[in-house]
């Protein structure tokens, strides 16, 4: 299946504690919990007909760039939102420094 992520739009379910993102009527999530001064990003959820082709990665953009505009400390409890901020710098002054240290070393 071929997909463009220019045409996959992910949406805020506030109320489900969740980024959304449809395609072809697959769903894709990253849920969290929400608290005053962060966000616990707790689980990436691709379908496995849609894996590979970079939901993940934009769900978690728009769950870090929502937390940055909220200043809002991400904690990251899912293994692929950890091993995202391994490699994407820009996001990594949104963890703590023990966080990052963890995140760092694995």
């Amino acid at each position: 299946m071929e997909l463009n992520l220019d045409d996959v739009v992910v949406t805020h379910n506030e109320q489900a504690r969740r980024f959304e993102a449809a395609v072809d009527g697959l769903h894709s999530l990253l849920t969290y919990r929400r608290f005053p001064d962060r966000i616990v990003l707790q689980h990436t959820e691709v379908p496995t007909a849609l894996e590979g082709k970079g939901l993940a990665a934009k769900l978690t953009r728009t769950a870090l760039d929502f937390a940055r505009a909220n200043h809002l400390r991400v904690v990251p409890l899912c293994p692929y939102v950890s091993s995202f901020l391994r490699g994407h710098g820009e996001y990594q002054d949104l963890i703590s420094a023990e966080d990052l240290q963890k995140i760092l070393s694995t």
